[in-house]
């Protein structure tokens, strides 16, 4: 529980870091930050949850789809809420390809959207992991 419990925090750190970067001026250098801090956050709560996922739910999943998929099953994330995740997975996979100006706008134009849903996800985690310390105690 207590890797589990790390991973969380630091999936929670790495989100509020990509939420600092909303009150900076528009550039194109506040897009590329804002984009290389999604990544990064995005990796953190996929193995987050996956971590969750085999630590409590005994799954033992390798890919971030595979993780937000079991997560709809064990019911972190509602259908909606998996369907945009499955969707941030895909722009995550396209960031290496920012170079390209207008996909790199078309990502950072979501990022709000898949912010949100990530702190959503880490929410939900952290409420199962506390609901289950306190069935231990």
């Amino acid at each position: 529980m207590e890797r589990l419990k790390k991973r969380l925090e630091v999936a929670k750190k790495a989100l509020m870091t990509l939420q600092e970067l909303e009150s900076e001026p528009e550039s194109k250098m506040r897009r590329d930050a804002t984009i290389q801090r999604f990544e990064y956050s995005f990796e953190a709560m996929w193995k987050a949850a996956k971590q969750y996922l085999n630590d409590i739910e005994g799954l033992d999943l390798g890919s971030p789809k595979g993780v937000i998929r079991a997560c709809f099953q064990v019911g972190l994330l509602t259908q909606a809420q998996t369907r945009l995740a499955l969707a941030m997975t895909d722009a995550r996979n396209l960031t290496s390809h920012t170079y390209n100006e207008s996909l790199a706008d078309n990502i950072f134009s979501k990022i709000k959207d898949y912010h949100t849903l990530m702190s959503e996800c880490l929410n939900s985690l952290e409420t199962k992991i506390l609901s289950l310390s306190d069935s231990d105690d």
